[in-house]
């Protein structure tokens, strides 16, 4: 009999865009709960992942890390509908997933720990303003692309480059960053983060 997908981590934790991959496929999966400070030192995670980092992924003998090829990972082998099925199509989901990775995460994070995530005594405020700025340019090029067409980043249909964008704007979204300059990405993330499958994993992270 098959072993269910199993999901290392935390839903307060990057294992969120996981588990929202995961309800979006419908695919049977566990979640192995592993937290940021004992779980991730444990020798056997350690071995699975020497990165020591959550989340990771355990597919039969194939083990993976890093969330967001995780989330590829289950969308191309799991979810029917979320994986394109035109190759050029393909190259944009690879394309939204690294801009995302490369353009926004960082910037978005020097925001979030110096506004939210580290205890106060710990957070610089100019890190804070400087991020919060700095965010600016990767939103905007997100809203002058959802202009284009839509109202999906590939189309008139919800795909895995739309969750990979949107399960790490969720920290800038659900923490109330300013984005009335940006109505076109606010409509966007609504509609995306409104999903029931979004909501499902949504309910996990936010009630932890």
């Amino acid at each position: 009999m098959a072993q269910p997908l199993t999901i290392y981590g935390i839903p307060r934790s990057r294992a969120f865009r996981n588990l929202w991959a995961a309800e979006e496929t419908r695919v049977e999966y566990v979640l192995e709960a592993t937290d940021f400070t004992t779980g991730v030192k444990a020798p056997a995670f350690v071995a699975m992942n020497p990165n020591a980092k959550i989340p990771a992924l355990k597919d039969g003998d194939l083990v993976l890390w890093e969330s967001l090829a995780m989330n590829l990972y289950i969308a191309r082998k799991y979810g029917e509908g979320l994986w394109p099925e035109k190759l050029e199509d393909e190259g944009r989901v690879f394309m939204w997933t690294l801009w995302t990775a490369n353009e926004l995460e960082s910037i978005q994070m020097q925001w979030a720990y110096n506004s939210f995530i580290r205890p106060p005594d710990q957070r610089d405020a100019a890190l804070a303003a400087a991020g919060a700025e700095g965010m600016k340019k990767p939103y905007g090029v997100l809203e002058s692309v959802l202009k284009e067409g839509g109202p999906y980043l590939l189309g008139p249909n919800f795909s895995i480059a739309d969750l990979n964008v949107a399960c790490v704007a969720y920290t800038a979204w659900f923490n109330k960053w300013d984005f009335s300059a940006f109505p076109k990405v606010k409509a966007w993330l609504d509609t995306c983060l409104d999903r029931p499958a979004a909501k499902r994993a949504r309910n996990m992270r936010e009630a932890a």
